[in-house]
């Protein structure tokens, strides 16, 4: 098939390349004209495992464009995804004047009898299939009609940064909202190569399947922090959060995934999908009890290790110097949105510390934010030179077993504040650490 996919982030660059891995010819449409430049100058612009080598195979077999002009991209195109930023607005309602602009502008461009299906691949609230076959024919003057000439479909995106390019060769579920026949043929067709092993392509209307998008991640979001409100109980009760979260994993019911407590959830989905639907809810009046809680509860996580790290010190910050590993919200991403590296930054500077972080991936995108507030070190171990303690703020491979013989000749001290449990408690101790984690007992407690 031939196919557009109009915006070129993270889902956007994702979707396009995938879709010309099995022998479509994509066409991938932003407006930013230095992002196009590098990518068609062969420059990937997101770090993503496994997707760099599928970018340039399919550039190199001449099924992978990029333009900045909507009408050549989208031309002759039978399927165009619309892969835009639905950033939170001040209320927290997903702002769609990306998304409908583009309708607006496809309907301008789209010719009567030339039959195209505008597929949803953005996260939007219920209802957003409506708004866009009125924003295209709106910009169309009345001249296309939705059945005959478009369809507007919702295909939601269930990638997980880090591992975007297995989930969307080897998806668990592909969830497609259309009531058109012909919209359902095309987009099953489309999809096929994707389910060989027998995972479901799940058909429903628009509306359910806007929802189920929102619906999962505010589901894991609940779960994450349940699992971190569990760990501060831990810390109360004299209980291992490590053993509880095996216990309590073991259930078949509730499953493994997802129970590992830390520092928050960040990133571009959960905190503004949560957010969305809570607005969505409060605007047919019902109050989402369970999402404002869960929205409370993260945003005091992310700075949860502040609260130990200033008793350890004497309530006195000022000249401190710590070195942070981990700026990215995950690892295997460059992706800093929300990223709880962010918010303890933040305090630690406002209580007059100093910060080196060291991150495999995200150091250029948070130096563009933050400039010179902090340094940016080299290594992991080049973060830790004359360091009061050292602060884990991202689960990294790489910082799972460090040399800590090393670590000893760099660190003032030894002492860990860890935001993602990644240490033996008891190995820790016997190396002579004061040890602070999640919801787990502190080693060498003073």
């Amino acid at each position: 098939m031939k196919i557009a996919v109009v915006g070129t982030g993270y889902v956007g660059l994702v979707t396009g390349t995938c879709f010309a891995e099995t022998g479509n010819v994509v066409t991938c449409v932003d407006i930013d004209q230095k992002k196009i430049e590098k990518l068609q100058g062969g420059t990937i612009t997101i770090y993503e495992p496994g997707l760099e080598r599928l970018f340039h195979r399919n550039i190199k077999e001449d099924r992978l464009f990029f333009t900045t002009n909507l009408a050549e991209g989208v031309e002759g195109a039978e399927i165009v995804f619309l892969a835009l930023p639905t950033p939170p607005g001040e209320d927290g309602s997903a702002d769609l004047k990306y998304v409908l602009g583009v309708a607006n502008d496809m309907g301008k461009i789209m010719q009567k009898g030339g039959y195209k299906i505008l597929v949803d691949k953005s996260t939007v609230p219920v209802g957003t299939a409506e708004k866009v076959i009125a924003a295209v024919i709106a910009g169309s003057n009345g001249t296309l009609t939705p059945g005959e000439d478009f369809d507007v479909v919702s295909n939601p995106e269930f990638l997980r940064e880090g591992v975007a390019v297995d989930d969307f060769m080897k998806p668990d579920r592909v969830v497609i909202g259309t009531d058109s026949p012909k919209a359902r043929d095309l987009m099953n067709e489309l999809y096929q190569p994707f389910v060989r092993q027998g995972n479901p392509i799940l058909f429903m209307d628009e509306r359910s399947a806007e929802l189920t998008k929102y619906a999962a991640n505010s589901f894991l979001a609940t779960k994450i922090t349940f699992m971190n409100e569990i760990a501060r109980l831990c810390e109360l009760l004299g209980a291992d959060v490590d053993m509880v979260r095996k216990g309590v994993g073991s259930d078949d019911r509730i499953g493994r995934r997802f129970l590992f407590p830390g520092i928050g959830y960040g990133g571009s989905c959960f905190p503004k999908d949560v957010q969305a639907l809570a607005k969505s809810a409060a605007e047919v009046d019902y109050d989402f009890r369970i999402l404002n809680a869960v929205m409370d509860v993260n945003e005091s996580q992310k700075t949860y290790l502040i609260p130990f790290i200033q008793r350890y010190f004497g309530g006195n910050l000022q000249g401190k110097h710590f070195a942070l590993w981990g700026l990215a919200f995950k690892p295997n991403t460059d992706d800093i949105r929300e990223a709880p590296a962010l918010y303890l930054i933040e305090e630690l500077l406002a209580a007059g510390a100093t910060v080196s972080a060291f991150d495999p991936e995200a150091m250029n995108n948070v130096r563009q934010l933050l400039g010179d507030k902090i340094q940016f070190a080299d290594s992991q171990y080049d973060a830790l030179a004359k360091a009061d303690a050292l602060i884990i703020a991202t689960e990294w491979s790489e910082f799972r077993t460090p040399d800590f013989d090393k670590m000893n000749t760099l660190l003032n001290n030894k002492v860990i504040f860890d935001g993602r449990n990644l240490y033996d408690i008891d190995h820790l101790e016997d190396l002579g650490y004061y040890y602070q984690s999640i919801g787990r007992r502190t080693a060498n407690k003073k």
